[in-house]
């Protein structure tokens, strides 16, 4: 409050300074304290309902009154010269309200980032990437980056940054171990050259869960959403907003492995079927071998028979080789 009381003594003290120029003191302070007035309403306006809703209700107010002249027009040309009638002024208030009712609606979810992001190139737009909680706990995205395959600006919203805040603090050993993993992660690509990460204060306090969140500030600002959540990828491509999963990543890179082939393999623990063992190839996949059993704690050669591909990734069938 205070500051407002100075903000409008400071406009008067200007109004009286230029009045006194030409003689009219009470003049110009009035003039001054009008200004003033009118600039703490708008900024008592833009502060209740925002600047996006108000800069939306200007710009519907405008294509209202315009597309009012340009309906206008054709009628006036059909039934003459009736400009000093009232078909023009109700046709500037119909238009020009509805518009303003419109970009009202429509600028409530525009930001000033977002207005920003509207004049950026298409270029940068597509090189938006949007970090979630899971990737970065992952920690495999560091990887990814000093190798070079993955470079550009990542948004980090601040309530994925209290989200991973949150973890840390946790009394969880194992949760404030992951979390402070996380925000070691976070450290080391801030540090890289070909990463520009940018933390942004955009919220919507409407949305209670974070991964609505996500997907609503990916389709904000036309970015990508880096995550490891399976499930926050699918309703992230129903909405139509592009994802880059590491699991998937991970899943794709995995050797092809037809039936047929041979491959050593060291088993390491029993199937859950009977007679099975099973072993891991140096990515993790799992490989059950049939008959295999006896054979733990023994490097053995299989032959493929099947291969299944997973939401949790890709496992290989097998049995033992002639040799075995």
């Amino acid at each position: 409050m205070f500051y407002r009381i100075v903000f409008l003594l400071v406009f008067m003290a200007g109004g009286y300074v230029l009045g006194i120029k030409d003689g009219l003191t009470y003049e110009g302070v009035s003039w001054g304290a009008g200004v003033g007035i009118f600039a703490l309403i708008a900024d008592y306006v833009f502060d209740r309902i925002g600047a996006g809703s108000v800069i939306g209700a200007l710009a519907g107010l405008s294509a209202g009154i315009l597309f009012a002249k340009l309906f206008f027009y054709p009628i006036q040309t059909f039934f003459g010269n009736i400009e000093g009638s009232y078909v023009s002024v109700i046709f500037n208030m119909l238009f020009g309200y509805s518009g303003l009712l419109l970009g009202f609606k429509v600028g409530r979810n525009v930001t000033l980032p977002g207005i920003v992001q509207i004049f950026k190139s298409k270029v940068e737009e597509e090189n938006i990437k949007i970090l979630d909680t899971s990737v970065i706990i992952d920690g495999r995205i560091t990887d990814v980056c000093e190798v070079g395959f993955m470079e550009g600006t990542f948004i980090l919203p601040q309530f994925i940054l209290q989200e991973l805040q949150n973890i840390a603090d946790s009394s969880d050993s194992l949760r404030k171990a992951r979390g402070r993993r996380g925000l070691e992660v976070l450290q080391k690509i801030q540090k890289m050259s070909n990463i520009t990460v940018r933390i942004i204060d955009q919220d919507f306090p409407k949305i209670k869960e974070v991964d609505s969140k996500l997907v609503a500030l990916a389709r904000l600002l036309g970015g990508k959403i880096i995550t490891n959540d399976f499930n926050l990828s699918k309703v992230a491509q129903l909405q139509g907003v592009k994802v880059l999963n590491f699991n998937e990543l991970a899943n794709s890179l995995k050797p092809i492995v037809l039936p047929g082939e041979s491959m050593n393999i060291f088993i390491v623990k029993e199937g859950k079927e009977f007679n099975q063992g099973v072993g891991y190839l140096d990515d993790g996949t799992m490989v059950v071998v049939d008959n295999a059993r006896k054979l733990i704690n023994r490097k053995i050669k299989a032959v493929v028979t099947s291969v299944l591909q997973t939401t949790a990734g890709r496992m290989i069938f097998a049995k033992l080789g002639e040799d075995a």
